[in-house]
């Protein structure tokens, strides 16, 4: 199912970039977060998630970003690839980063199997190291999303992005099934740190608006569900999350004391999957993201 949430040009106030984003970005206690970051999504198997339940979300905002042959796009919090191969196989030039070089080294390896030459760097989408106007298009796929400095990563993807070029961001929605999984798993999971913004929130088409203000023209946003059917039972599913992702194996690590409370969650869990359901006999769930497209002004 696809609804239109809107087809606008911004019009909210200029959204200067954050005049004190090098100091943030350069504290120690943020140096700590962005480490840890890096190891919870090492932990685990990323991969197997990207490749074998939401393979299909590059392809989408390649094609929703118009990426073609002759582009220079940069895969902002690129993980495994899921958009650098897409883009790459259209002829584009690319340049994929992650904080995590675990999966980086996964896209890599992938990458060379396919025969594909892309560039992979480890960097922070907070604090991107190139060049103004450096890029034809900057795009992330349920990646930027889990940076904590929101207006920082906002500021980086305008900046990095030429006059009229393309910004595209596919989040994951705060009502739809990953937006409810962080919302079961979080009386779990120890308190965000402070100034950290919520993930899900890139998946509201006015949250996007006001971070990138007026910098970018004929903003587009579109909620669509990917349906996934890879999991025979919410079981399964569980199970497969719990072995793969690692924001779920971080929380399961903070409870393993107690076995109550990772009883609780295991139960919370399925109660999720089947909540959203809609398989007979064969599990079938809707995850919902939203993808928004805008052009630098």
């Amino acid at each position: 199912m696809s609804t239109t949430t809107g087809t606008t040009s911004s019009t909210t106030s200029s959204t200067d970039p954050t005049p004190d984003a090098t100091r943030i970005t350069d504290t120690a206690e943020d140096q700590a977060l962005k480490a840890r970051q890096a190891a919870m999504w090492a932990l685990g198997d990323y991969h197997a998630v990207a490749r074998e339940v939401i393979a299909s979300l590059g392809p989408v905002l390649v094609e929703a970003t118009g990426i073609g042959p002759g582009l220079r796009v940069h895969d902002v919090a690129a993980g495994t690839g899921n958009v650098a191969l897409p883009a790459a196989r259209t002829g584009a030039t690319v340049v994929a980063t992650d904080l995590t070089p675990e999966l980086l080294a996964a896209g890599r390896a992938d990458a060379e199997a396919a025969g594909l030459d892309i560039t992979w760097q480890t960097a922070d989408a907070e604090a991107q190291p190139f060049g103004d106007a450096e890029f034809d298009a900057a795009v992330s796929c349920v990646g930027v999303m889990f940076a904590p400095h929101h207006q920082l990563v906002a500021d980086e993807l305008v900046r990095v992005t030429r006059p009229g070029g393309t910004i595209g961001l596919l989040s994951w929605t705060p009502e739809g099934f990953i937006g409810q999984l962080f919302a079961t798993m979080k009386p779990y999971a120890p308190p965000p740190p402070p100034g950290a913004s919520p993930p899900p929130l890139w998946g509201h088409v006015d949250h996007v608006r006001d971070l990138l203000g007026d910098r970018v023209e004929g903003l587009t946003a579109v909620q669509q569900d990917l349906v996934v059917d890879v999991f025979p039972t919410p079981e399964a599913f569980r199970d497969f999350f719990k072995r793969t992702y690692g924001p779920t194996i971080a929380v399961y690590r903070a409870i393993a004391d107690d076995p109550a409370r990772v009883a609780a969650l295991d139960q919370e869990l399925v109660d999720l999957a089947q909540r959203f359901d809609r398989g007979d006999g064969h599990t079938v769930l809707d995850w919902e993201y939203l993808l928004v497209t805008a052009r630098r002004a």
